[in-house]
């Protein structure tokens, strides 16, 4: 694999990916930063899921770790 990223062609694949790349990012920034508020709000219920996966998804609240006074 690095023997081709050396070659001729591998260069030119480069350079031109990375020219691509480029135009790419400065041409859509616009349509980028316009979904960027709908793609957060799309965003919450899967950070919502996958943070509650590590405590069974609020079925480990009992009784017994809060004590009577303390209530929340």
């Amino acid at each position: 694999m690095s023997t081709f990223l050396r070659s001729r062609t591998g260069v030119v694949l480069g350079a031109f990916l990375a020219i691509a790349a480029f135009f790419l990012l400065t041409e859509h920034t616009a349509h980028v930063f316009g979904v960027l508020p709908y793609a957060l709000l799309l965003l919450c219920p899967l950070l919502h899921v996958f943070m509650h996966h590590g405590h069974d998804g609020h079925s480990g609240h009992n009784e017994e770790q809060h004590p009577q006074g303390d209530e929340r």
